[in-house]
């Protein structure tokens, strides 16, 4: 009896050392974005070798190069843009079926900066590329001319979500004035994306921010001369992060800060 007692116990005490085990190895960690499926679309581009044309956009990153993005870029059907919550997402491209892909259809990564809008002057599948339901990629020249020759102006494509790799934590840059604070997220990892965004003063609590458009959301809130932190959630992975003090009390409009925390 003692003996059986005795390996009741043991087992038991080894239950509760895998389970803490097993939590402070992560398996009960914040959700990761995972690659999705690949799936058939079709991409253009605009611009020149430059990507000069491609710089601002919907999303509201501004100039391009500033803001970490560069030529890796494109715009997207307004199917995969969703009214701005797409901004930041991240998609790997491979031309397939078509004389203008290069050999072997080599994979290129961007990150969606803009939404090509529709245009119903023109038939779906004659100029109407970004016309719903199509899911297409308006792609940055130079990021274009890594799967297929430019020559080609539209091929077909396999494409994907994946991870946003990013150095460094959220950037926030700021806009408008006293009384109304507009706030755009760039540099975001993980899902790339944002679904929702709160604001606190180190005098107010916590002020859920409404989305505006692209990737920039908005407070109606006197913030002026207080220290600022942001809680995001992910679109994608709805996981919840909090860049604590993120801009000083003295903080001004036009100016881009950095948080020392980016998702997964």
């Amino acid at each position: 009896m003692v003996s059986l007692l005795h390996s009741w116990r043991l087992s038991f005490f080894l239950v509760i050392a895998v389970v803490g085990r097993a939590t402070a190895a992560g398996y009960y960690a914040a959700p990761v974005f995972r690659p999705t499926a690949w799936k058939l679309a079709y991409a253009t581009f605009y611009g020149d070798e430059t990507a000069s044309e491609t710089m601002g956009g919907a999303c509201g990153y501004g100039n391009l190069f500033n803001s970490g993005y560069g030529t890796a870029t494109a715009a997207l059907s307004s199917v995969l843009f969703n009214n701005g919550y797409g901004c930041g997402q991240c998609f790997q491209l491979r031309c397939v079926n078509s004389r203008w892909c290069y050999k072997g259809s080599p994979i290129t990564t961007i990150t969606a900066t803009n939404l090509c809008p529709p245009n119903w002057s023109k038939d779906s599948n004659n100029g109407g590329w970004c016309n719903p339901p199509r899911t297409h990629f308006d792609m940055a020249k130079p990021a274009f001319m890594k799967i297929a020759q430019w020559k080609g102006g539209i091929v077909p494509v396999m494409f994907r979500r994946v991870t946003c790799v990013k150095k460094g934590g959220l950037r926030f840059t700021f806009q408008g004035n006293g009384y109304w604070l507009l706030v755009y997220v760039m540099n975001v990892a993980g899902g790339g994306d944002v679904a929702n965004m709160w604001v606190k003063g180190s005098k107010t609590g916590w002020i859920s921010m409404s989305h505006n458009w692209g990737a920039s959301y908005q407070a109606f809130a006197t913030l002026g001369g207080q220290s600022l932190s942001f809680k995001i959630t992910s679109y994608t992975s709805h996981e919840t992060i909090i860049a604590y003090n993120v801009a000083p009390a003295n903080w001004q409009v036009g100016m881009t800060y950095s948080a020392s925390v980016n998702f997964h």
